[in-house]
């Protein structure tokens, strides 16, 4: 019996940042690697690649999720935003002006993913206690320990009825 061969590449569309991509990649893609080495978004970061780290956190339909723990082939006709396409022009969006007021951030290296976790959880009208915050923020490890300052972020913001919206 002869195995079908699978073809290479595969053309895919994506919606990114509010554009639509057209790129030809291997079905076995991530998202992460898509984004990162097909269409040069950087700010996504590459961590641990194991979805233990949060630093390759994006938005996909407004939701928060892992992009090295997703095909690229399975995002498309969803909305994806990184980080970015949070920022609208040079008017930041409320929750990195945020982390810039607060310092919430050392190095930078997992800023994108803290930014685009709380934008998620902003989304999602959770995290209405101080427990429930940790809970949901406990997938972005920060290697420099801004956590207190990450949290005064995620707390004021859920105080002030910021919407995690990532329109564009």
């Amino acid at each position: 019996m002869e195995v079908p061969k699978h073809p290479e590449t595969i053309p895919l569309e994506l919606n990114i940042n509010g554009e639509t991509v057209e790129l030809d990649i291997s079905a076995w893609t991530t998202l992460l690697d898509a984004l990162r080495e097909h269409l040069q978004l950087t700010g996504t970061k590459k961590g641990c690649d194991h979805g233990q780290c949060g630093a390759c956190t994006v938005l996909v339909n407004g939701k928060h999720i892992n992009s090295c723990f997703t095909l690229a082939a399975m995002q498309t006709n969803k909305e994806i935003t990184t980080i970015e396409g949070l920022a609208n022009g040079e008017n930041l969006h409320p929750v990195q002006d945020a982390f810039i007021e607060h310092d919430a951030f050392q190095c930078g290296y997992c800023t994108p993913g803290q930014i685009c976790a709380t934008v998620g959880l902003l989304n999602m009208k959770k995290g209405n206690t101080p427990e429930e915050i940790r809970d949901l923020m406990s997938g972005n490890i920060c290697r420099c320990g801004a956590y207190a300052n990450i949290y005064k972020v995620v707390e004021e913001m859920k105080e002030k009825g910021t919407e995690g919206t990532t329109s564009i």
